[in-house]
């Protein structure tokens, strides 16, 4: 059975489908097969893996989730891309929980033969964020090392605890993740410190540096792993990856 994780933080810009890609495709080269689930109308995890957005969400194409999961360009990594559609992103915003239900046992009937499946969420706290968290395992957050970083992290939590009680009771908050360090920085390492101080085990140690090469790979329809895989960033996911996967 796969291993679901929603990868989601309502704040944009803080490296959340960054870490979805590369995590997934450090799974991959791992020798897991993992899958992205893109949900974000953006289709940001869709193009950076090599993937053209599909002309219909597949949630609301009515076929078999399985059908219309597309091979990227590295073996075991896949994804089932996101739309554009603003009809799409309407109708996927007023999922209700039926719908979720729904989606939860597609992930498992028809996607089961993965290992792990990653869901990239959109910067928000709605409908979409929500079906994500009743269909998961574990929720993964990603948070920027500056000034905000707390900000907004308690709503998502605290959702996730909802989301536990009234739809999902096997829901962990599986980790938050410390993105765009800058260890020159001072207040870098203070946000470092306060969160594990705030939130300990739950918090990753790797930190994803802020790195040029992470923020190029999308363009080029890969992650950073085989984009520049000497680089800050690289080793930095590939230290994540060793985690999740310890975390087993």
């Amino acid at each position: 059975m796969a291993k679901v994780i929603a990868v989601a933080n309502q704040k944009g810009g803080v490296g959340k489908t960054t870490t979805a890609i590369n995590v997934a495709a450090g799974l991959a080269k791992a020798g897991r097969k993992a899958l992205v689930i893109d949900i974000d109308p953006q289709c940001n995890a869709t193009s950076g893996l090599g993937i053209e957005p599909a002309a219909k969400h597949p949630l609301l194409s009515g076929k078999r989730l399985a059908e219309q999961v597309e091979a990227t360009s590295q073996e075991n990594l896949f994804v089932l891309p996101g739309s554009q559609s603003l009809a799409d992103a309407d109708a996927l915003s007023a999922i209700n929980r039926q719908r979720a239900g729904e989606f939860k046992k597609q992930l498992q009937d028809d996607l089961g033969r993965v290992d792990y499946i990653l869901i990239d969420c959109p910067p928000s706290l709605g409908q979409l964020t929500r079906a994500a968290l009743a269909a998961a395992n574990e929720l993964y957050i990603p948070i920027q090392c500056e000034y905000f970083a707390m900000e907004g992290l308690s709503q998502i939590i605290e959702m996730a605890k909802q989301s536990k009680q009234r739809d999902n009771p096997r829901l962990e908050v599986g980790g938050i993740i410390l993105t765009m360090f800058d260890p020159s920085l001072e207040l870098a390492r203070e946000v470092v410190s306060e969160v594990r101080s705030y939130f300990d085990e739950v918090v990753f140690d790797s930190l994803v540096p802020r790195d040029v090469a992470v923020s190029e790979a999308p363009s080029h329809g890969i992650s950073v792993l085989d984009y520049a895989p000497r680089s800050r960033g690289a080793w930095a996911y590939g230290e994540l990856v060793m985690e999740v996967i310890d975390r087993e």
